[in-house]
């Protein structure tokens, strides 16, 4: 007995600081996040119950191996339901095994956030944003991407 309740305090612990790991931040606090100047950020605003989005996530993974270690760095804004936030989230990112850092967009009013992150932007997902403060760039891609899309894009902007 004495073994199943420590087991059950070690799963419970880590489940919380895992959940504990997922930032809840406004679409204003994401812009704010990615400005660093030195640095290249592609943002892809997904959702677990998303089957596009959930299809994209190995590109994701790739995206973030193929820029490690360089000012390039993959950011996923989750778009799920705040009653999903943190737990069911949590349990999906480590059960998918998703590398790139995730951060719940805490915004509920889709005609408030879509304006401040993209004027284009229709609403849909996935969407992606690569943007380098830096060097002045900014593009939108609403629909699902592949590594190779993306990849292009950033090698470009970053040999500039």
């Amino acid at each position: 007995m004495k073994k199943l309740f420590i087991t059950c305090f070690i799963l419970a612990f880590s489940f919380g600081a895992m959940a504990q790991g997922i930032k809840a931040l406004s679409a204003d606090q994401i812009i704010r996040y990615t400005s660093s100047k030195d640095t290249l950020y592609i943002i892809n605003f997904w959702a677990t119950w998303c089957v596009p989005c959930v299809g994209e996530l190995p590109e994701l993974d790739a995206l973030k191996k193929r820029y490690e270690g360089m000012k390039v760095k993959v950011l996923m804004v989750s778009l799920d339901f705040k009653e999903d936030y943190p737990y069911r989230l949590s349990v999906f990112l480590k059960r998918k095994n998703v590398t790139p850092e995730v951060v719940w967009l805490s915004d509920t009013d889709p005609n408030v956030f879509i304006p401040k992150i993209d004027n284009s932007w229709q609403g849909s997902i996935p969407a992606t944003v690569i943007v380098a403060p830096g060097k002045d760039f900014k593009q939108f891609i609403e629909g699902t991407i592949t590594e190779r899309q993306i990849s292009r894009i950033v090698d470009k902007v970053i040999s500039q």
